[in-house]
């Protein structure tokens, strides 16, 4: 394979980022998490075109700020998905205490 076809990955895996943030801001989880497995089968075909490949000055300075995108993207999806994760440990807390209150006090009538 090419020096093309290593940044063509790259761009193809910061598409995919860019529609993982998108969705994770729009809380659209199915979504994500559909994308996700993109992602994760994106990077399965770029490790080894990565490892096989040298690229020039250009092709890889495109590279880095491809990098650059994608670990951005992350970042925006990782806050989203932490705050969400937080919001519905909340509700499965109070879900939980509310289940034992009516457990105690139904216990006695």
């Amino acid at each position: 394979m090419s020096t093309t076809q290593v940044i063509s990955n790259y761009e193809s895996l910061q598409t995919i980022t860019s529609q993982m943030r998108e969705a994770a801001v729009q809380g659209e989880w199915d979504l994500l998490i559909a994308l996700e497995h993109q992602c994760t089968a994106q990077v399965a075909v770029m490790r080894q075109v990565d490892a096989e490949n040298r690229l020039d000055e250009a092709s890889r300075q495109r590279k880095i700020s491809l990098i650059k995108l994608i670990m951005s993207n992350d970042a925006v999806i990782r806050n989203r998905t932490e705050t969400w994760v937080e919001q519905l440990q909340g509700i499965m807390h109070s879900n939980t205490q509310e289940m034992r209150l009516q457990n105690t006090y139904s216990a006695g009538y």
